[in-house]
């Protein structure tokens, strides 16, 4: 089944071993799937360790904006279980790609960013100056990331408007969950500059580049030159929409974001009604992922 074949309304599911054998290889969202930014969410780490025994593979596909290995040490931290996932993929890493070719060419960057994100250009070959000296902007976060808004950075999208540097987002996310409480994210502040006029450059979901890679590797680590892939996340912007383009069948998380916004997803209908308000839809929903 194909993303082309999605009916309008999903498929409500009673845990994941319904579909499972249907797919060959998950691209697996982390913040709101696997945990709320403090705990992970109770039989996710099963579902997925049983869907790997039974020879699936699990790739993480995360906005963070930090290198994969700093990713996997948060789960950790968090207490998630490597036993439920292959390998992982972050924008993080895909900007730092960009960054060091940046470098090369001689480029100047000012970093936004909270201090947690430091090692998204430790060690890269780019100098890295105050915004008057800069030729790219790198916006990670927000430097107080529980309580500003985009309209804490304003002015500051104002003063490097004037000077047409584009921005680099390495987290197109919008809001994330943090607990029981809803937080924005870079991707907030560059949707405001783009919408200003400004030059953004997108790293991660739901950009078509991230899921070039995404299926490279899973056909690798599959052994299959067309696997049957399932991205499964919470994001109404980012994972299903990047799916949809992707054409991936989706499995929307309904109590990832959404449900921590209070938005109603009781039933097929309440998903589908969300996810049309993004111009996207998903072939199935489940309030958590569980078996």
């Amino acid at each position: 089944m194909t993303q082309s074949d999605t009916p309008q309304w999903p498929q409500m599911l009673d845990g994941f071993s319904d579909i499972a054998a249907q797919y060959d290889a998950v691209i697996c969202d982390i913040w709101g799937v696997l945990h709320n930014g403090r705990e992970p969410f109770q039989g996710v780490d099963a579902a997925l360790k049983n869907y790997r025994d039974g020879g699936g593979k699990v790739l993480l596909l995360s906005n963070a904006p930090r290198p994969g290995q700093t990713a996997l040490n948060r789960l950790d931290e968090i207490g998630n279980a490597r036993t439920s996932y292959d390998d992982i993929l972050t924008s993080g890493d895909a900007t730092r790609t960009l960054l060091s070719e940046l470098g090369a060419q001689g480029k100047k960057c000012h970093h936004v960013g909270p201090s947690k994100d430091g090692d998204l250009v430790a060690g890269l070959d780019i100098e890295l100056v105050g915004k008057e000296d800069a030729d790219v902007i790198l916006f990670s976060g927000m430097y107080k990331e529980t309580t500003e808004t985009p309209d804490d950075y304003a002015e500051f999208l104002a003063d490097i408007l004037a000077r047409n540097l584009p921005l680099i987002c390495p987290n197109p996310d919008r809001q994330v969950q943090m607990g029981d409480k809803i937080i924005f994210c870079a991707g907030a502040v560059a949707e405001v500059y783009e919408t200003m006029g400004g030059e953004v450059i997108w790293m991660g979901k739901p950009y078509p580049t991230v899921y070039a890679r995404a299926k490279a590797m899973l056909a690798e680590m599959t052994g299959l030159e067309a696997p049957r892939l399932l991205a499964i996340g919470d994001g109404p912007k980012t994972d299903i929409p990047g799916a949809q383009e992707a054409g991936v069948d989706a499995l929307f998380i309904s109590g990832g974001l959404a449900g921590a916004s209070g938005a109603k997803v009781d039933t097929a209908e309440d998903v589908a009604i969300l996810l049309r308000e993004e111009n996207t839809l998903a072939r199935f929903a489940i309030r958590h992922l569980t078996w």
